[in-house]
């Protein structure tokens, strides 16, 4: 028979309610200061280096004429 000691709770976890250690603090304010970095400079990458061209067409095929005859 099982008691209230046995049961699975929260309560029992040592990371639970503010108990975590400074480590392990330390490690995840780390791992999303890093993942705001990476994001920071893959946005600005992005913004900065993929200017999309108007002209659709080649020499050979101009495509898209935008003026009317």
């Amino acid at each position: 028979m099982r008691t209230q000691d046995d049961e699975l709770s929260m309560h029992k976890i040592e990371d639970y309610d503010n108990h975590e250690s400074k480590g392990k603090r330390n490690t995840i304010r780390t791992v999303i200061a890093i993942g705001i970095i990476i994001g920071a400079i893959y946005a600005v990458f992005k913004y900065n280096y993929s200017e999309v061209s108007d002209y659709v067409g080649t020499q050979d095929n101009p495509g898209i004429v935008p003026t009317k005859n």
